[in-house]
């Protein structure tokens, strides 16, 4: 299988692409909050909506297995839709995620209303981060930055692109692109990696709007408390300007 995963109604075949830095058998958390976005994008709507937030709680490390589907909606009204999806590893809950959607529409805005710019360089001046394909998940990913690594405690910005297919057969929405980028949150640790671990429990991302393009940008820092915990946060941009946010809750503990 070329695709991350192949969807039949809703059953889940899962390829080795899922798999993320930590452990072969353990998906990267970017192929299940794209693979959530996916399925609640199919829930019907009465108007048309897009997506302005995914909250996604981690359960349990989602497995490179064969998983299941389960949708439902939680409110329906004319201007927003919340809708829950779970991940099932045999009827065990791995991951649920309530995904908000609101009524796509074009009001006339101020002309002073806008994307705060872009105040980064564009990924065709950055370089390409060839070592950064170290994971089956992150190989399907162009990446493109200064930094002189992925991991790095000052942070700073990263451009994403998204090269594999994440469900075959199926189109790759924007929102799926923002969220695959939005977990790489934690890569601006100011700890060691090769001595701590840094999990993300959750992934929470509001879009102000959908992004333009293919190349999705991570400008991210993290700060880690005495108590085992920390935060990863990050604003998402486009080549138009910065479009959404994004937060992640870390365990934190040596490795």
């Amino acid at each position: 299988m070329d695709s991350v995963f192949r969807v039949t109604g809703a059953d889940v075949a899962t390829s080795p692409y899922a798999a993320g830095p930590w452990d072969e058998t353990m998906q990267h958390g970017s192929a299940p909050a794209a693979l959530m976005i996916w399925a609640a994008e199919r829930i019907e709507t009465p108007v048309p909506m897009r997506i302005a937030r995914l909250t996604l709680d981690l359960m349990r490390p989602v497995p490179v297995a064969p998983l299941t589907i389960a949708t439902q909606v939680l409110r329906q009204g004319r201007k927003i839709q919340l809708c829950e999806v779970r991940l099932l590893d045999r009827d065990v809950e791995v991951a649920r995620a309530n995904i908000l959607k609101v009524r796509a529409s074009e009001p006339p805005l101020p002309d002073h209303i806008s994307d705060p710019p872009l105040d980064v360089a564009p990924p065709d001046e950055c370089r390409a981060f060839t070592e950064f394909h170290k994971n089956p998940f992150t190989s399907g990913l162009s990446v493109r930055t200064n930094r002189a690594h992925l991991i790095e405690p000052r942070g700073g910005p990263v451009w994403f692109r998204i090269e594999r297919e994440m469900i075959a057969g199926e189109p790759l929405s924007q929102a799926m692109r923002a969220v695959v980028a939005a977990d790489f949150c934690n890569t601006t640790t100011p700890l060691d990696f090769r001595e701590w671990l840094f999990l993300n429990a959750d992934l929470s991302v509001n879009l102000a709007r959908e992004p333009i393009g293919e190349w999705i940008l991570l400008n991210a820092e993290t700060w880690i408390g005495p108590g085992g915990a920390g935060i990863a946060a990050g604003r998402l941009a486009d080549r138009h300007g910065y479009f959404g946010r994004a937060v992640q809750s870390l365990v934190v503990e040596r490795g």
